[in-house]
């Protein structure tokens, strides 16, 4: 927009709107520094792994088809091929034994690790919204969240009702954001509105249904030449992967959703009145 010397100089309405635009995106751009995503979704792999493989395969363990109920959700999350399918069964096929082989001191250190793995999430949400961090009374979250965190990984991965719905594959979306959309306000201590926080959830689970594509893609052939190279333990080197990209996706999600609400909320600069 030119002036009306036609110097080729922004008008005062010009200039404004071109000001509240590099504004929005200096903040947008400080969101994303500030939340360090790939050293985020670094930490979230690696507690992710010491926390939700080891109960995963406790939770695998109450399955009484010999775990083969979690092993279908499990490739069903990544998207893989038959022949990766049979590679993710061999890991959790054992029921009797994951109980047996479970300890004290291994149920402990699962708890422990549970705990860690929520205060990280938390800590990536609140630095999402710019938030303090919760005072030490507030763990009380983090062992709830665990809880329902268990509990709708049985139901995802065993309980009838769920895995032999004809719509299951709507249910678990449906549940993906509920469930991402409750963990942010449970996590976040109320501090966060309801409305404020779904744009978000709905974001993440669309992000984990892209991460699946691409799952079928890479990480699927990846699974099956890696079974065959290293065995099981290149089965698990991928899943850790996936974790990464999990985690990318869950607080990216959340950043997203922040984006959005600020964006959507944001006033805008009202037109100016050129005869005044």
């Amino acid at each position: 927009m030119t002036g009306a010397g036609g110097t080729g100089r922004l008008s005062p309405f010009g200039r404004m709107r071109s000001a509240a635009r590099r504004a929005r995106a200096g903040r947008r751009w400080i969101h994303v520094r500030g939340l360090d995503l790939w050293q985020r979704s670094l930490g979230f792999a690696a507690l992710g792994f010491l926390t939700l493989v080891p109960l995963l395969i406790v939770v695998s363990a109450a399955d009484t088809r010999g775990g083969q109920g979690f092993a279908q959700w499990l490739g069903d999350g990544l998207g893989v091929s038959p022949a990766a399918q049979v590679e993710i069964e061999r890991l959790f096929a054992l029921p009797g034994q994951a109980w047996r082989t479970t300890t004290a001191f291994g149920l402990a250190l699962l708890a422990v690790f549970g705990l860690s793995f929520g205060t990280m999430l938390q800590s990536g949400y609140e630095k999402v919204w710019d938030l303090p961090a919760s005072r030490w009374w507030a763990r009380w979250r983090h062992v709830l969240w665990l809880g329902v965190l268990v509990g709708v990984l049985y139901l995802a991965a065993i309980a009838p009702p769920w895995r032999d719905s004809p719509g299951r594959g709507f249910v678990t979306v449906a549940i993906g954001v509920l469930f991402f959309w409750w963990s942010q306000r449970l996590l976040l201590g109320g501090r966060v509105s309801w409305t404020a926080l779904l744009p978000g959830s709905v974001a993440t689970m669309l992000g984990l249904l892209g991460l699946r594509v691409f799952s079928r893609l890479v990480f699927s052939p990846l699974i099956a030449s890696s079974a065959v190279t290293y065995g099981p333990f290149g089965t698990v080197l991928v899943i850790q992967t996936w974790l990464v990209g999990i985690g990318v996706v869950v607080f990216g999600g959340a950043l997203v959703g922040r984006l959005l609400h600020d964006e959507l909320l944001l006033p805008r600069t009202p037109p100016v009145d050129p005869g005044r």
